[in-house]
């Protein structure tokens, strides 16, 4: 089941955008612009997650914080308040993070996964069709049937899954599997892809990005 992602944002323009790139990854998403409708949403539904403008109409940010802290409902901040001063207060609050904008979409992504991680909240199977992965198992099955992989491979295989329909870099991914103290060459990138594509029999879902790097899609 995906996980529930409240988004409290008034820009409409910067709410869609949100919304699109977590539907992108398969999270399920509810967009509010005030902060009376969000406190309403949250008593009569359940979420995994509460993405949170301070800036908002009705009851703020912070105020909204106040009452969201005894439901025990994970809130990432996102605001144009870049003061140190509402960092430090939205912390104290009881917020799992505070995201100034403008931020990269793979970066609120990654933050997402880190406070759904710390909460018990991520997913621990990730499907794609006949592709089944069991994070807590380390396990790879295609159509029931378990297939070996590395474990630079598997790595590579989750990132790519977590980050389905979006463009990653070779850097990126560089990043993410090897570590920024990795000193290898870009190329690992292009042999781990093509082991995995010849595996799993995704070359059709593993698109070469030209001069970028790869993109698993759905």
């Amino acid at each position: 089941m995906s996980q529930k992602i409240l988004i409290v944002e008034d820009d409409i323009n910067i709410s869609n955008i949100i919304k699109m790139n977590l539907n992108l990854v398969n999270y399920e998403t509810t967009e509010v612009y005030d902060g009376q409708t969000a406190w309403d949403r949250i008593q009569c539904e359940k979420f995994d997650l509460v993405l949170l403008d301070v800036m908002i109409p009705g009851i703020d940010g912070f105020e909204l914080m106040e009452k969201i802290r005894p439901l025990h409902i994970p809130v990432i901040f996102l605001t144009a308040k870049n003061a140190v001063t509402d960092k430090v207060n939205g912390l104290k609050l009881g917020a799992e993070d505070y995201i100034v904008k403008p931020f990269e979409a793979l970066e609120l992504l990654a933050r997402i996964e880190t406070v759904l991680r710390r909460f018990g909240r991520e997913e621990t199977v990730i499907t794609l069709r006949d592709l089944q992965v069991l994070l807590d198992k380390r396990e790879v099955r295609v159509q029931g049937n378990p297939v070996e992989l590395t474990m630079k491979e598997f790595d590579l295989l989750v990132v790519l899954l977590k980050n389905k329909n979006i463009a990653l870099s070779r850097e990126q991914l560089l990043d993410k599997v090897w570590g920024i103290d990795f000193y290898g060459e870009t190329r690992t990138v292009d042999m781990h892809i093509k082991a995995l594509r010849k595996k799993l029999g995704l070359h059709d879902r593993i698109i070469t990005v030209y001069k970028i790097g790869y993109r698993l899609e759905d």
